[in-house]
């Protein structure tokens, strides 16, 4: 009996008990920004201040440049590598027409001599517009050099020399010149859409058939070095300016002597301009020319130059019967 009445033995709760020292954690990579470790549970001051200082960045998902510029063929009922395999197809194929016509036609068509002589500046279009209407007291007519940094000599650039032919003005003069001869015909009520096109080739058989004579009269006579081709072309076409004034004499109804005189004028000042640009090119002034080319062949030159100076009225007639 005395055994099951003793009392039991008294409770004993642990004591916890904390290390003398602990052992630094081993390092670990860069961590992100605003992040602490803490070997333990930091002090509350420390974790709310961790807590404001972290505030990681909005996802944003990087862009893959592969997948940029392609588009849902999905929504269009095509699979993506039937797309994608059409799309290669097709850069394939740009590429090698691009190649075609590198090698086949870079030689035919100049592209460096096309942007030199669109190489023009708005003091530049104004000035030639009125040399070639105004060709009377204009001097010198020699066109300006430069030394590359090769060491060869070219002509300068239209924007930099006055003298020195361009396209800009011939071309813009002969889409003028179809527009003006179009509303021409409108006022006198007989316009039709097919003479925008016998207008176009009109002008364009007139600027052949006056560059094919040049041409053909170089050759003849033993011209070396008769220029480019565009340069001709160039000086054929500046014509059309003389044109386009007759045009506007017709179009204001100045009445017939008014209309003759303008023509008249035009046609001088085109011939004069043209006789003085071409001179360059059929009677050159560089030195080792000048002993090469006989009394009699320098005649015979001349008389070209005068011949293709008079056959502009003739080219201008044709030009302004509209």
């Amino acid at each position: 009996m005395s055994y099951y009445s003793r009392s039991p033995p008294p409770l004993q709760h642990p004591v916890p008990t904390h290390p003398a020292f602990i052992p630094e954690p081993p390092s670990t990579p860069a961590s992100p920004q605003g992040y602490q470790r803490f070997a333990s549970s930091p002090p509350p001051n420390q974790q709310y201040a961790a807590r404001t200082q972290y505030n990681p960045p909005p996802f944003q998902p990087i862009p893959n440049p592969q997948h940029q510029h392609i588009p849902d063929f999905a929504a269009w009922g095509m699979n993506d590598t039937t797309a994608q395999f059409g799309m290669h197809l097709g850069q394939t194929a740009v590429a090698a027409g691009q190649d075609y016509v590198q090698k086949n036609f870079a030689g035919m068509i100049p592209v460096t001599m096309l942007k030199h002589h669109f190489n023009v500046s708005n003091s530049y279009v104004m000035h030639k517009l009125q040399l070639v209407i105004f060709p009377w007291r204009h001097k010198p007519w020699t066109r300006k050099v430069r030394r590359t940094e090769a060491g060869h000599t070219e002509w300068q650039p239209p924007r930099d020399d006055i003298n020195s032919p361009d396209l800009y003005i011939p071309l813009m003069a002969l889409v003028t010149y179809i527009l003006v001869a179009a509303l021409q015909t409108g006022l006198q009520e007989r316009f039709h859409p097919q003479i925008l096109g016998a207008c176009a080739t009109r002008a364009l058989l007139v600027v052949l058939l006056d560059f094919l004579f040049v041409q053909c009269g170089c050759y003849l006579l033993n011209v070396q070095g008769t220029g480019q081709v565009v340069d001709l072309i160039a000086y054929g076409g500046y014509k059309f300016v003389g044109v386009i004034l007759t045009l506007f004499a017709g179009l204001l109804s100045f009445g017939p002597t008014i209309y003759t005189l303008v023509f008249v004028y035009a046609f001088a000042a085109n011939a004069l301009f043209i006789l003085r640009s071409l001179r360059s090119v059929v009677l050159p002034d560089s030195p080792a020319n000048v002993g090469t080319v006989n009394p009699a062949s320098r005649k015979r030159r001349i008389t070209f130059l005068f011949l293709e100076a008079v056959l502009q009225v003739v080219y201008m007639g044709i030009l302004v019967r509209v």
